[in-house]
């Protein structure tokens, strides 16, 4: 078990969704629709989320890979501005991950 997937895992019983399942995901990414296998489309629906003033985090835990799920080999998340920004890393939490848990939960440093 990698430490990123445990903490991914966690981030989503603390109640958290897919980077690219937010509500505003499609200022900041192109979900290729035709290149994902039909039975995994239910994990690239937007959400309605409360993104806690937080802005789009693509090096986020909770963000999936360009390839996650695809069923031909073609991308299925393309990020704009810049097509070549990394996603979908599984090292651990980000910095903007820490701090919406921290917002969340009401559980910041400066209390």
């Amino acid at each position: 078990m990698w430490s990123g997937i445990a903490a991914h895992e966690f981030m989503h019983a603390l109640g958290f969704v897919h980077e690219q399942s937010r509500s505003d995901r499609d200022h900041y990414v192109t979900i290729v629709w035709k290149n994902i296998m039909p039975d995994q489309i239910h994990n690239f629906r937007k959400q309605v989320t409360n993104n806690l003033n937080s802005p789009y985090d693509y090096s986020s835990v909770m963000h999936y890979g360009r390839y996650a799920f695809s069923e031909d080999g073609g991308p299925t998340i393309i990020p704009k501005p810049d097509p070549y920004i990394p996603i979908g890393q599984r090292d651990g939490p980000s910095a903007l991950d820490l701090h919406k848990i921290n917002v969340l939960y009401n559980c910041g440093v400066n209390q």
